[in-house]
């Protein structure tokens, strides 16, 4: 597979992450250079990782993990977007979500944007390709996701200063919206 192919996956695969860094850019307060990286770091192992995983895991696993990656993706969105809207709803909450320098929701936040680069690194699995090749096709994807989130995280950043508080509720229901896009269309395509 060329460069470009892989570039391109890689590109599509961090859509995600753009989005959901951006909501925690918008909505994450007292962060600093080192958390940024932290956060970019955290955003960009998970999917180059779980790119290099499911190509480990190989299309023996294909169908279990085909049977639930959506729910699971689903689950971990819309449990930290619903959060968001509530929070962002309670009257007199100060509290800003969510907050990706918090371990758990970081990581939540990373997991359910990498769901699909398992898939992805189990069908490089299916096309035989050798380890040398995935490691190199799995450092390119995480740099890319990298990119997304740095992007995502600094440009959130600026909305949440223009628009405030309404960046959470916004932001919640966004992250609630990319779950049920994800769930859907895996429902839709089986």
């Amino acid at each position: 597979m060329s460069f470009w192919m892989v570039f391109l996956i890689a590109v599509s695969l961090c859509f995600d992450t753009l989005a959901v860094s951006m909501v925690g850019g918008a909505c994450t307060s007292g962060r600093s250079r080192a958390k940024d990286l932290l956060i970019i770091g955290s955003f960009a192992l998970f999917q180059g990782g779980f790119a290099l995983l499911g190509w480990l895991l190989g299309h023996s696993v294909l169908e279990l993990i085909d049977r639930f990656d959506h729910w699971i993706a689903f689950l971990l969105l819309s449990w930290i977007g619903l959060k968001m809207v509530v929070e962002a709803l309670r009257p007199g909450r100060q509290e800003e979500g969510p907050d990706l320098l918090k371990p758990a929701s970081l990581v939540m936040a990373s997991v359910a944007t990498s769901i699909d680069a398992l898939a992805v690194g189990i069908s490089f699995a299916m096309m035989e390709m050798p380890l040398a090749t995935i490691l190199l096709d799995s450092l390119l994807i995480a740099a890319v996701t990298a990119v997304a989130a740095a992007i995502g995280l600094y440009g959130g950043k600026h909305l949440g200063d223009k628009f405030g508080r309404r960046c959470n509720l916004i932001g919640g229901l966004v992250l609630f919206l990319i779950g049920v896009k994800i769930l859907l269309e895996h429902l839709l395509a089986g």
